[in-house]
């Protein structure tokens, strides 16, 4: 669906992306592109100065709103005091977020650690797959059906969608994908009131003979290192598991000597109301993998927690990873800055009621429209919204996507003015809203987005 009333700058910029910019990032996921040219707040704005309500925040990127003056200051503070370092010296930021970090997971796992840094995502999987084979000395690993760990090669190859491996070759350490507790769609077809985690026991039965290929029971021992998961899926659609299920795997992999790598890429730092995502799960992962909302998207800055045991500089020595941009200046100091923010105020609290409030309106929404909207859940303001066809079951890509560009066009009517709304779309049919608003996000805009998702749920219906 093609977004309209662009400007002649727009389309010359638009003309000039087309024939220059390579298509391989995902902004072509929609035809012609959204260009915006400013940002505050919860909004982002179009040239022609259109306020776009953002429920996803940069992939929930930027969890204290864009332009945050507090960060930003941080960020201008440190451009003029010591904008680089080569990352093979100290500076005081990366020492504290370090120590930050590893004193809440200790104060909250009661474990030992220590933190390593990178730039993106996908780095800091790859720096975590580099600890678990260090540590193990096996190359294969279990992940979920489902699950988004990133694209670089080797990310890839514990990301379950195919799509990102499809035209790279064999990968030879692809992962061993298992189905996730998924409950709304059972694989099974069974219901969590009655299923006694029937995926859980699926699992652990592969290890029930030589012949299922993962376990060697004569010896004990598994050609498998590591199980990667997400607490919360992300771009599999914020799906939200059953405690029980990971409590069993932990005790599980214990027993049989796998490790457990948690991505909180995406629902770290509060996004899901605690901390850490995991958290809610209760149970302690071996490695835990951060990123995104660290530095509120201002500078690049990712990491890694891990074990003492995992980690200690005799097992994993200089140079065991490395990048150029890994532990830079900006990011640590934004991240310090930020870090100091979520200690000054309580985030649980905070989180839990106003993702506890968007949810009360997703279901009222979902009454307005039932079945169409066959499924809403949170976690504090991680939150999904499953659209399907008027069955309540199966899936309505075609209305996700005609909801999702009609949001981006700008031509939504509220409150006496135009507004859009940015919407995030993920899922395993790519048929689920992902929404993550920033934590400043006020209630009065809250109001706005449920009166917005409900003009596009009415309008693209009719169509």
């Amino acid at each position: 669906m093609a977004i309209s009333n662009t400007s002649s700058k727009t389309a010359e910029l638009l003309a000039l992306e087309r024939k220059y910019c390579s298509f391989g990032d995902t902004v072509h996921y929609l035809e012609p592109p959204k260009v915006f040219v400013n940002c505050e707040g919860s909004f982002l704005y179009d040239e022609q100065g259109t306020p776009y309500l953002d429920l996803q925040m940069w992939y929930s990127a930027a969890s204290f709103g864009y332009k945050n003056p507090r960060l930003n200051d941080a960020l201008k503070r440190q451009i003029d005091r010591l904008p680089q370092l080569a990352c093979q010296y100290l500076h005081a930021e990366k020492v504290e977020v370090a120590a930050r970090i590893a004193q809440y997971c200790e104060q909250r796992f009661g474990v030992k650690g220590r933190v390593q840094f990178n730039v993106g995502g996908s780095q800091a999987i790859e720096d975590s797959l580099k600890i678990v084979r260090n540590y193990t000395g096996k190359n294969l690993m279990f992940a979920f059906m489902g699950g988004y760990h990133g694209r670089t090669l080797g990310a890839s190859a514990i990301t379950s969608s195919y799509r990102y491996r499809r035209r790279y070759g064999h990968f030879g350490d692809r992962a061993h994908f298992v189905f996730y507790p998924y409950c709304f769609r059972c694989m099974y077809g069974l219901k969590r009131e009655t299923c006694e985690l029937y995926c859980e026991k699926q699992f652990e039965k592969l290890f029930d003979s030589e012949y299922y290929s993962v376990w060697d029971p004569k010896v004990q021992s598994s050609e498998f290192a590591a199980f990667y998961f997400e607490a919360l899926q992300g771009t599999g659609g914020y799906v939200i598991p059953p405690k029980e299920y990971f409590l069993r795997l932990r005790e599980f992999c214990d027993r049989h000597n796998i490790l457990l790598v948690d991505d909180e890429i995406q629902m770290g730092f509060y996004r899901t109301g605690k901390f850490w995502a995991v958290e809610h799960l209760g149970i302690t992962p071996d490695i835990i993998v951060f990123g995104k909302a660290m530095t509120n998207g201002l500078n690049p800055l990712s990491g890694i927690w891990a074990r003492e045991d995992l980690i200690t500089p005799e097992l994993f020595p200089p140079g065991s990873t490395h990048s150029t941009f890994s532990s830079n200046t900006l990011g640590t100091a934004v991240a310090l800055e930020t870090l100091k923010m979520l200690e000054e105020e309580d985030y649980e609290k905070l989180v839990n009621e106003k993702g506890a409030y968007l949810l009360a309106g997703l279901r009222e929404l979902q009454r307005c429209h039932p079945g169409i909207i066959g499924h809403v859940d949170g976690l504090g303001l991680a939150l999904r919204i499953e659209v399907c066809k008027e069955d309540g079951i199966t899936p309505d890509r075609e209305l996700v996507d005609r909801i999702f560009a009609l949001g981006l066009s700008g031509e939504l009517e509220s409150r006496g003015r135009r507004y859009g709304l940015v919407l995030d779309v993920g899922g395993y049919y790519k048929n689920v809203f992902t929404l993550s608003p920033s934590f400043t996000i006020t209630r009065e805009e809250m109001d706005l987005a449920l009166d917005l998702l409900d003009q596009l749920f009415r309008r693209c219906r009719a169509q």
